[in-house]
């Protein structure tokens, strides 16, 4: 091993995969490490020849996430730099939202942390040992360039049990409330910080809840409404919405954002989605528009032919449930399923729905959840706009 440091040694496998672009390597591509859970390590490869810095844990299946291919130490000047760009990055996208992603991850060089901003908080998540080791420089660097209120670790990801890692919240810095209340577009929302989906919200819909009100009109049925992030702007120039969930919570959540958008021509109806689709489209009702946004139904390649029964499922029962002009808003944000199979669903559903549906639109997660080309697991969220033409 190096006497700069710990030292991993990868096979050609995991040498490939770096050399493709890729910033992971898993457990089974290390040859050979001294290093130990959090630390930054230099990765070479069997000759010895420098591939570059990384995160190394190895814990977790994913052992390694390069961070840096050049000879640049990893210290608080680092993390300051990387963040500092991330920022500057969401600032030029000119977001019309108080509630946006700062920082994506591998997105924006620093694999394992996300950072999400609502109002006047911060909200972080440490998804490896070595970010979790350095939250401290994190959190310094995020204080001195945004100068936020309070800044919440929320440690309930998966990822954080499988790098051995603690799942309860903590407080940062300041202090940070139950709930804030946020500004997307024409539309304002109550954010659950500590106990919200994901770090509070579904930033990477920002996007296609504006495009969906876009298309709204007449009745509009949404489905997996959560807290209501399409049925809001859906309401805006709809006759009448109707928001869908299993969950109460989410349902008294999306009801009291309404109240907070003095938006009164939504219902809220608690039922199982594909039982209430079924229902409703054997007894022959007719919307103008139809809101399909469901969880990871595919959260391992290997649930994916269940996925995609479910999807094509939901999807045939909305189609037919539209009038001739009627929209079909619909999302996968299953990574296992990729855009070419959402389409060859999407396809298979149509034919079995006797529908021609045309095409307005694909869309992607918004703007401050970048994608990386040479990362396909950046590309996650899918979202289709369908026109039912007969």
């Amino acid at each position: 091993m190096s006497s700069a440091g710990p030292e991993v040694v990868l096979r050609s496998r995991g040498v490939a995969r770096l050399r493709a672009g890729h910033p992971w390597v898993y457990r089974s591509d290390v040859a050979a490490a001294a290093g130990e859970p959090g630390d930054v390590v230099r990765v070479v490869d069997g000759r010895g020849r420098f591939l570059g810095r990384g995160f190394y844990n190895p814990r977790s299946e994913i052992s390694l996430r390069l961070a840096e291919r050049g000879e640049i130490p990893i210290d608080r000047r680092w993390f300051a730099r990387r963040i500092e760009s991330a920022v500057a990055y969401r600032r030029s996208l000119r977001i019309g939202s108080d509630a946006c992603r700062l920082l994506h991850a591998e997105a924006d060089g620093v694999p394992g942390l996300v950072v999400d901003r609502y109002g006047g908080y911060l909200v972080v998540q440490a998804g490896s040992a070595a970010v979790e080791e350095r939250l401290g420089w994190v959190v310094e660097a995020l204080v001195g360039l945004l100068e936020p209120a309070g800044i919440l670790a929320r440690n309930d990801q998966a990822a954080r049990k499988k790098e051995g890692l603690d799942t309860a919240p903590a407080v940062l810095y300041g202090a940070v409330p139950d709930r804030v209340v946020v500004r997307e577009g024409p539309v304002r929302y109550r954010v659950d910080l500590w106990g919200g989906q994901k770090t509070g919200g579904f930033l990477d819909q920002r996007e296609n809840h504006l495009a969906a009100g876009r298309y709204a009109r007449g009745r509009v049925l949404d489905v997996f409404s959560y807290a209501g992030g399409f049925a809001l702007h859906a309401a805006l120039r709809a006759d009448s919405v109707e928001a869908v969930d299993a969950s109460e919570a989410a349902l008294e959540a999306a009801r009291d954002n309404a109240v907070l958008n003095g938006l009164e021509n939504v219902t809220f109806t608690r039922a199982n989605a594909f039982d209430l689709l079924r229902a409703r489209s054997d007894g022959g009702e007719r919307y103008d528009a139809v809101i399909l946004d469901p969880p990871a139904f595919a959260k391992a390649k290997r649930e994916l032919p269940r996925a995609r029964r479910a999807y094509k499922e939901i999807n045939l029962r909305a189609m037919k449930l539209l009038s001739p002009g009627g929209v079909l808003v619909t999302c996968s944000c299953s990574h296992h399923l990729s855009r070419e199979a959402m389409e060859e669903v999407l396809r298979s559903a149509a034919a079995d729905a006797g529908r021609t549906m045309r095409v307005r639109e694909w869309r992607g997660q918004a703007a401050d959840h970048p994608e990386i080309l040479t990362v396909p697991e950046t590309r996650y969220l899918k979202c289709a706009v369908l026109e039912a033409v007969n």
